[in-house]
């Protein structure tokens, strides 16, 4: 079967089992930040491990379910979990679930990650509205596509209408969301400090190990994007910082609340 087969053949098999549209937005959650799906009302369920074609994710903090729902008077779809570049590697592990968002007719996709701070003034527990992204991982899903589609421009890949409804729901909030540029490396391993002072001299602000390439997909079929991060350590070197899974864990947990404040203010913002 082809990409596109794969892609319509998951769709039909979601939308058989009742999770069907129309969605006002789709959000992919990071490490930590599935808890989001408790906010869901009229929540239906599915496994990645039972939706044809869908990857698998064996990373603690991923729990691998798709959940419909809705929040805030929107319909939402969450993905509770991400197959990662490192776990796979396949830049586009992620493929066909950013495929079937656009195949469900969704318009908007919702990023989230746990990242790195490079600047010391964007403390852990903070969360941050990524502005762009800087690609260190040498990889990129689209490789080995054949299609004229591939070309995918990455100006204003983070769209800035998005970005203010964002803001608008922050301020409504009370909490602060500074924006910043989020520089994907490969991982598993944590960066090296050396790499740290690179990634700043570059002009990144975050770093993690996801994303980047879920937002270059996303563009490739022609969804909106938005993405935030919650910070869950100082990256390595940085005022003696040496990161840890577990830390990253921790952290998530411990701002959970203040994120799910923060995304169900911005649902609402949603037109």
């Amino acid at each position: 079967m082809t990409m596109s087969q794969n892609i319509e053949d998951a769709a039909a098999f979601i939308r058989a089992r009742g999770l069907a549209g129309p969605f006002d937005a789709a959000f992919v959650l990071g490490t930590g930040l599935g808890p989001l799906v408790d906010e869901v009302s009229d929540a239906r369920a599915l496994s990645y491990a039972d939706i044809p074609h869908f990857p698998r994710s064996g990373v603690s903090g991923h729990a691998g379910r798709l959940v419909a729902g809705m929040l805030e008077g929107k319909r939402v779809l969450l993905f509770q979990g991400r197959a990662h570049y490192y776990e796979t590697s396949d830049a586009g592990a992620m493929r066909v679930p950013l495929g079937v968002i656009r195949e469900l007719g969704i318009p908007v996709v919702v990023l989230t990650n746990a990242a790195g701070s490079v600047r010391p003034d964007i403390r852990p527990g903070s969360l941050v509205a990524i502005n762009d992204h800087i690609n260190l991982s040498g990889a990129n899903p689209l490789m080995g596509d054949h299609t004229e589609g591939r070309f995918v421009s990455m100006t204003d890949a983070y769209d800035a209408a998005l970005r203010e409804t964002l803001q608008r729901a922050a301020k409504r909030s009370g909490i602060v969301v500074p924006e910043g540029v989020y520089a994907w490396l490969s991982g598993p391993s944590f960066e090296t400090p050396a790499e740290i002072r690179m990634t700043r001299i570059l002009g990144g602000d975050l770093v993690g190990m996801s994303t980047v390439p879920e937002v270059i997909l996303a563009r490739y079929y022609g969804l909106k994007v938005a993405a935030i991060s919650l910070v869950t350590n100082l990256a390595a070197g940085i005022e003696g910082a040496s990161p840890s899974h577990q830390e990253t864990k921790d952290t998530a947990a411990g701002a959970s609340a203040e994120f799910k404040r923060l995304v169900r203010s911005f649902v609402a913002e949603l037109r």
